[in-house]
């Protein structure tokens, strides 16, 4: 299964619709923690998943709507008996705030810090670039393998059915015909996390294709003054990277307690997104992820058997 679980969608302070910031990227077989903020342990339990679920947390920055929650989640995976290690991935510059967090959780828990102080692979598949915030910030990029999809056509054409597509997929050949042959590349699906930036290379490299973008969206367009002071995005600059960008949906977050109704800045994000799709997230709301970007679809293509994880 792969898909977000959003747990708050507030900035700086929740309001009575929209806790702190919280999201759970569920991957696979991998639970991916973003920002946790104060109230995710509690947002958890009203979204219906378990601590257990968290195999790796990512940390954008220590401003405290994204990272005073952690003690609790912390605890909470102790308190649940989670046995396996848990990676934690945070910015070099906040070591100190995020080893203090980590100290005051329950013990018993394998939490293996992973610190960062440049742009990279921090992990197989997950990436991440600095972002132009007040503190030191990076956002996060998460990318599986490219693969192959078949062709039915092209695989009944060369007389390959039944246990030998598996063969084949597994091999790369089978009675002379190649997988090559008989299957076009199929890009990895891919997602991005924008946090508490304003306009700069480092989110746009982020961002760029992907699936499925979320972004912070601080500031009403009208309001754009007050994002350049603070180094946020307004509603507008979200749309326009995900045009840019190339991306196929955009999550906007992250709100100022200001807009109690965030749907104008849903429409200033989907006047310059292009092509994006546009969604205004809401606390709970469970994300699919979109169907991956290509640069073609060609008429029969169907996925590969063992290769489609939607």
């Amino acid at each position: 299964m792969r898909e977000l679980v959003v747990l708050g969608t507030a900035s700086q302070v929740p309001t009575r619709t929209r806790n702190h910031n919280g999201y759970l990227l569920r991957w696979d077989g991998q639970g991916l923690l973003f920002d946790p903020g104060e109230g995710t342990q509690r947002q958890m339990i009203h979204a219906g998943v378990s601590a257990s679920q968290i195999t790796r947390i990512c940390l954008t920055h220590v401003h405290g709507d994204h990272c005073y929650g952690l003690p609790g989640v912390l605890s909470r995976m102790v308190l649940d008996g989670v046995q396996h290690p848990v990676d934690l991935h945070f910015p070099a510059a906040g070591g100190d705030v995020v080893r203090a967090l980590a100290s005051i959780a329950s013990p018993g828990l394998d939490l293996r810090l992973h610190p960062h102080n440049g742009p990279g692979q921090i992990a197989p598949g997950l990436e991440v670039r600095p972002l132009r915030h007040r503190i030191d910030t990076f956002g996060y990029r998460l990318v599986e393998p490219e693969g192959r999809t078949l062709l039915p056509h092209q695989l009944a054409a060369a007389g390959i059915a039944g246990p030998e597509i598996a063969q084949l997929q597994r091999e790369g050949t089978v009675r002379g015909v190649r997988l090559a042959d008989v299957s076009v590349p199929r890009p990895g699906q891919s997602f991005a996390f924008v946090m508490d930036t304003a306009e700069c290379d480092g989110a746009g490299e982020l961002a760029d294709g992907v699936d499925l973008l979320v972004t912070e969206s601080t500031f009403s367009d009208d309001d754009a003054a007050l994002a350049a002071r603070y180094l946020h995005l307004t509603a507008g600059q979200a749309g326009a990277l995900a045009s840019t960008a190339g991306a196929g949906m955009l999550l906007l977050t992250h709100f100022s307690s200001r807009y109690t109704d965030v749907s104008e800045l849903a429409e200033q994000a989907r006047a310059r997104a292009g092509l994006a799709a546009v969604v205004a997230a809401q606390d709970l709301d469970r994300i699919p992820l979109p169907r991956r970007q290509r640069d073609s679809r060609l008429a029969g293509e169907v996925p590969a058997p063992g290769l489609q994880h939607q």
